[in-house]
């Protein structure tokens, strides 16, 4: 009542309240009065987290998570059988395969480069990683000689690893005799064992790897250069033929692939029990 008074006053005196509507209404008796617009109130709603409806939600929301972490369980480790059982089953046929090879299927008999009969037998139930050369390469037969001795020190450093036995077999049986091959095998890796025979016995053991091997002319000396196959072989401790390495492959690649290799292995007598 008091501040209707007060603009009634104020319309009564010719227009005030127009000129004075930006500051503070007087009313006669002197007191201000403070105009307010009124502001419709706002209902804020707000979800208790301790509310019961809450703590359903959260619990259904455990109960999917838990069986989306089953179900997705479930499948991956079903993924993992079939893959491992698909792997197992490829590696036993590739054993059967290389079974049926004629590659490195045959034996030697040939002497050591301390004199001692060896035949393939002898390697039985160890990797092996072998190359075919002679000790009068200029080249080529040591560098290669030097990176199977790198690769064979690498898996040595790996605990996990079984020993690999590098061997060397010449294809220079005129020149490489057993003393020619002890002063050769000392440049490299000390498990490295060279291997020799007459011209046939060596001839035999490079057949049955398909190795090739042609002595060039001699020259005035005497001297020759003896074309070769450039391969390093793996073979594996049944005496299989498993993979090769030219010159391309790198020390690390080589290192890799025989460690895949050692890892995957299936023994033959554990692949013909499978199958």
């Amino acid at each position: 009542m008091l501040a209707l008074r007060c603009i009634m006053g104020d319309l009564r005196g010719g227009g005030r309240l127009l000129r004075n509507l930006h500051r503070t209404p007087v009313c006669p008796e002197g007191r201000q009065v403070q105009l307010s617009r009124s502001r419709p109130q706002r209902t804020h709603t707000r979800l208790l987290s301790g509310g019961p409806g809450s703590s359903g939600a959260r619990l259904k929301l455990r109960v999917r998570l838990a069986v989306t972490l089953l179900f997705g369980s479930g499948l991956i480790g079903a993924w993992w059988y079939v893959y491992t059982e698909k792997q197992q089953k490829l590696q036993r046929q590739r054993l059967e395969q290389l079974r049926q090879v004629a590659l490195g299927q045959g034996t030697f008999s040939l002497l050591d480069h301390r004199g001692r009969r060896r035949t393939k037998q002898d390697f039985l139930g160890r990797w092996v990683l072998l190359y075919f050369g002679f000790t009068h390469c200029p080249d080529i037969c040591p560098d290669e000689l030097d990176k199977m001795s790198a690769v064979v020190a690498a898996l040595d450093g790996d605990a996990s690893l079984p020993p690999v036995q590098p061997l060397f077999i010449t294809v220079d049986p005129e020149r490489d005799d057993v003393p020619a091959l002890a002063r050769y095998v000392k440049d490299f890796h000390p498990r490295l064992v060279g291997l020799t025979g007459t011209p046939e016995e060596v001839k035999h053991a490079g057949r049955d790897y398909r190795v090739y091997a042609n002595p060039g002319p001699k020259d005035e000396d005497g001297d020759y250069i003896v074309d070769h196959t450039i391969l390093i072989y793996l073979v594996s401790p049944d005496g299989l033929f498993l993979d090769y390495y030219n010159r391309m492959k790198s020390q690390e690649q080589i290192v890799e692939s025989v460690r895949n290799h050692i890892k995957n292995h299936v023994a033959l007598n554990q692949s013909r029990a499978a199958v």
